[in-house]
């Protein structure tokens, strides 16, 4: 048996960012919706929670675009 295939995976370290993607060590294999399968060999990939980006399930930062309303002040 070949010693890669005995050693388990590494880690992968995912950070949310508020308001933002999710940041995951790569590479990563990310599984849609519909079952189909997708690929980064990035370190770092940046996806999508808030689903308005052009190249999801990856970020383009089509959040930012949007602003959020600020609780009234009172």
């Amino acid at each position: 048996m070949n010693a890669d295939a005995m050693r388990p995976d590494p880690e992968r370290r995912v950070r949310i960012v508020p308001g933002g993607p999710l940041l995951v060590e790569g590479p990563v294999e990310i599984v849609l919706d519909d079952g189909t399968t997708v690929t980064s060999d990035r370190f770092l990939v940046a996806l999508c929670t808030c689903r308005r980006s052009h190249a999801y399930p990856f970020c383009d930062t089509s959040h930012r675009r949007r602003t959020r309303p600020q609780p009234d002040d009172k």
